[in-house]
C-alpha cells in the first residue's frame, strides 16, 4: 500500500481525497470534532505541496436524497478554521456546483463536494451504477487518497471504485490505522486485554469468535453484557437482552474455558425502574437484578476487576461503552475504564464510535491514550480477519 509520501511532488496537480467527516451534530454544532482533526496532517502536507484539493466526505445517511439536515456546511466551516485557509463547498456531488468549483482550483486551495450519500449510486449494489458515479468523481482528480478509516470497509464508489482508476495511495490517517490494527494482529505484547460494550451482542459476535484465539482476556461490559449474564442462567430483568444469541453466547464462554482464556462479565450492575436520567440508581449483585429493573451501567465491584485486568495489561483494545454514559448517573464504570487506560504503562487503543465520543466526553484528552481509532465498524472487521475492501483496493497494481 502506497504512501501520500510516495505519489512525489503533487504541487500543481488535483488530488481527489476521501475523508471520514461523519461527525456527531447538535443541530449544526458539531459536538466532536476529532474526525476533522485526525484529517489534518495529510490535508496540511497536500496544502503545502501546492495542490489542487477536492474532499469527499459523507454525513449521516440521506440514502440518496438531498436533505439539507445532512449538508456539510458545518463540516467545511469547522475545516476551514482548524486548517488556516479557505474551504468552499459545492453544492451538489457531481453537478455543475462541483464541476465549477474544481475547474478554478488554483494551487493549495480546497473544494469539499457536498455529502456524497446525497447521491443514491455511491452506496448501490450495483458496479456498475457505483462505477459510473466513481468515473465522475475520477474525472475531479489526477490522484487518489483515501484518508477516511472510518468508511474502509464500505465497498462504495468514493472509497472503493474511484481507487480502481486512478493512481492512488493511503493518506497519514489511514497509514496509521492499519499500522496499529497490525500491532493488535501481529504478535501483541502480552497480556492482551480486549473490552467490549455497546449495546448488541450481535454486532460483536465475529470479534469476539476471532480474539478468543489471539486476545489472553475478553473483559465484557455495556447492554451486551446482560446476554452473557442470561446464558449464565441469570435474571437480567428489563435489561437489553440479545435472546437469540444466548446459546451462543454460552458456548463461547465454554470455549474460553476450554482455551485456558478469561471472559470476565460484570459481578454487579446500576439498575433502574426505567431508561432514562432521573434514576433512581441502585447497585446489585450481577445474579440478583430485580425482574422490574434494568441494568444500565457495571457496578463498582465489576469497575474494581475490569480496572485490575487493564492494569496488569501490556496490550489493550477498548471498543463500546460500559453503560449509558450520557446520563451521569450510569457513567462510572465507563470513566472508570477510561480512567484505567491511561494508567497503565500498556499499548492503549480506544476503537472508535461511542468509545471516542464517551472519553472526550468524560474530559480525557486524545493524547492521554497510545491511539484513539476514528473508525470503529472498521477497526472491528479488521480485528474480526474481514478483507476491507478500502484497503483491499489500494494494494492492487493500477
Amino acid at each position: 500500500m502506497k504512501s501520500v509520501d510516495d505519489l512525489g511532488d503533487l504541487r500543481g496537480k488535483r488530488v481527489l481525497i476521501r475523508c471520514d467527516f461523519n461527525v456527531p451534530l447538535d443541530g449544526v454544532t458539531i459536538t466532536d470534532d476529532g474526525r476533522i482533526k485526525a484529517a489534518l496532517p495529510t490535508l496540511v502536507k497536500l496544502r503545502d505541496g501546492g495542490a489542487k484539493i477536492v474532499v469527499m466526505a459523507h454525513l449521516g445517511r440521506p440514502k440518496g436524497t438531498v436533505k439539507p439536515e445532512f449538508s456539510l456546511a458545518p463540516v467545511a466551516a469547522r475545516l476551514a478554521e482548524l486548517i488556516g485557509s479557505k474551504v468552499t463547498l459545492a453544492t451538489d456531488v457531481v453537478g455543475p456546483s462541483a464541476q465549477a468549483s474544481v475547474a478554478t482550483l488554483a494551487e493549495g486551495e480546497i473544494v469539499m463536494l457536498e455529502n456524497v450519500r446525497y447521491e443514491s449510486a455511491e452506496s448501490s449494489k450495483d458496479e456498475a451504477e457505483r462505477a459510473g458515479l466513481a468515473a465522475k468523481y475520477a474525472a475531479f482528480g489526477d490522484v487518489f487518497v483515501s484518508n477516511g478509516f472510518g468508511v474502509v470497509h464500505r465497498k462504495q464508489a468514493s472509497v472503493y471504485d474511484v481507487a480502481k482508476l486512478l493512481p492512488n495511495a493511503a493518506g497519514y490517517l489511514v497509514a496509521k490505522e492499519v499500522a496499529v490494527l497490525k500491532k493488535l494482529t501481529i504478535s501483541p505484547e502480552r497480556p492482551y486485554v480486549v473490552v467490549l460494550g455497546g449495546a448488541k451482542v450481535a454486532d460483536k459476535l465475529a470479534v469476539i469468535d476471532n480474539l478468543l484465539k489471539t486476545a489472553d482476556t475478553l473483559v465484557i461490559g455495556g447492554g451486551m453484557a446482560y446476554t452473557f449474564l442470561k446464558a449464565k442462567g441469570y435474571e437480567v430483568g428489563k435489561s437489553l437482552l440479545d435472546a437469540e444469541m444466548v446459546d451462543v453466547v454460552g458456548q463461547y464462554l465454554s470455549q474460553a474455558e476450554q482455551l485456558g482464556k478469561q471472559i470476565l462479565i460484570p459481578v454487579d450492575a446500576v439498575v433502574a425502574p426505567a431508561f432514562g436520567p432521573e434514576g433512581p440508581a441502585t447497585v446489585v449483585d450481577a445474579d440478583a437484578i430485580p425482574a422490574d429493573q434494568i441494568g444500565l451501567d457495571i457496578g463498582p465491584k465489576t469497575s474494581a476487576e475490569f480496572v485490575e485486568a487493564i492494569h496488569g495489561a501490556k496490550t489493550i483494545f477498548w471498543n463500546g461503552p460500559m453503560g449509558v454514559f450520557e446520563m451521569d448517573l450510569f457513567a462510572a464504570g465507563t470513566k472508570a475504564v477510561a480512567q484505567a487506560l491511561t494508567q497503565t504503562d500498556g499499548f492503549t487503543v480506544v476503537g472508535g464510535g461511542d468509545s471516542a465520543a464517551a472519553v472526550r466526553q468524560l474530559g480525557f484528552a486524545d493524547s492521554q491514550f497510545g491511539h484513539i481509532s476514528t473508525g470503529g465498524g472498521a477497526s472491528l472487521e479488521y480485528l474480526e480477519g474481514k478483507e476491507l475492501p478500502g484497503l483491499a483496493v489500494l494494494e492492487e497494481e493500477n
